[in-house]
């Protein structure tokens, strides 16, 4: 897995919409990029459902909030809809984005392994430099505590 103080790699992956989004396009200070395992499941309805209720706050400190997961178009579409989540979610629908910042690999459930995203967030500086990750995310309160994390760096 990628390291903080390390260069974010880049990437171009299509949103709901099929249009395409990368990296090096984003201009605000920061980026969060939170990597999710699936759309529409429980826990990351609740991660997703968190970010959305403070896209405003995320905003107010420059800040862009990016969830990656596998699916398509159609998950992500049905997803936002479901929801009425305006945040943007990408699709990493071959894993490469996902395999270059070290978050997909095997998993394991009620003793069945299988390969798939770890939940893992990555918060970047203006620079696209990692600044903080979180390896244990606790969906209900993840959102506020990237958001405390941000205020805090900021002074």
């Amino acid at each position: 897995m990628l390291k903080e103080n390390t260069k974010a790699p880049d990437f171009k992956l299509k949103d709901k919409d099929g249009k395409e989004h990368s990296l090096k396009d984003i201009n605000n200070d920061y980026t969060i990029i939170y990597f999710y395992p699936k759309d529409n499941t429980p826990g990351c309805t609740i991660e997703a459902n968190m970010f959305n209720k403070d896209l405003d706050k995320f905003k107010k400190v420059n800040a862009t909030i990016i969830g990656m997961s596998g699916g398509d178009e159609k998950t992500k579409t049905k997803f936002c809809e479901k929801h009425d989540l305006k945040i943007l979610l990408l699709s990493d629908t071959d894993f490469l984005v996902s395999t270059k910042y070290g978050v997909y690999g095997e998993k394991s459930f009620m003793g069945r392994k299988y390969m798939g995203i770890s939940r893992i967030t990555f918060i970047l500086n203006k620079d696209k430099k990692i600044i903080k990750i979180y390896e244990k995310v606790k969906p209900a309160e993840h959102s506020t505590e990237v958001l405390e994390f941000i205020k805090n760096y900021q002074n």
